[in-house]
């Protein structure tokens, strides 16, 4: 996907193209990085298309609905899912557990904080799952963390719009 076919699904499809994407990439699933979806969706409401905290409240709830989906995924399956692949991989076993008990012991500080680091921020949503975390307080926490992180990127876009354009233009 290029930058300018993105941005003709946002002028085409509008909010409900941003949420698709940046679901999309709160799953992990193969596309743009949360550093371009979201200064794109910034720079689409610099230009009027959108405005910013419409914009912002799509990314957050399509990050938090991926996040839920990723900690369902852990809460129902994962325990089966992690002993098959530690049976498989029993060298990783360690560090695994070290991950969950992790989890356990930050709790919602180490979600919050997991939603700010690249690569973790989605894939944290698995171990909290497997855990059992309370959904309560992993919803708030990722939620928090995730705001953060949306702001960040969707502001850049909005506030440095011409300059990214620039860039991929």
């Amino acid at each position: 996907m290029t930058v300018e076919l993105m941005m003709q699904y946002f002028a085409r499809y509008g909010g409900i193209a941003i949420f698709v994407i940046v679901l999309l990439e709160y799953l992990n699933l193969p596309g743009f990085p949360a550093g371009i979806i979201m200064p794109m969706a910034g720079i689409w409401a610099a230009k009027g298309n959108i405005h910013f905290i419409p914009a912002l409240i799509i990314t957050v709830a399509a990050g938090l609905t991926g996040s839920l989906i990723l900690y369902w995924l852990g809460y129902k399956g994962g325990e089966l899912f992690l002993e098959k692949y530690l049976n498989k991989f029993p060298r990783q076993r360690p560090v695994i557990e070290q991950k969950l008990a992790w989890v356990r012991e930050k709790g919602s500080v180490g979600i919050f904080l997991s939603k700010l680091i690249p690569m973790i921020r989605t894939l944290i949503s698995i171990p909290a799952g497997v855990s059992k975390m309370n959904l309560l307080t992993y919803t708030v926490s990722s939620t928090l963390g995730i705001c953060v992180w949306n702001l960040f990127f969707v502001g850049a876009g909005y506030f440095l719009g011409d300059m990214v354009l620039g860039y991929f233009g």
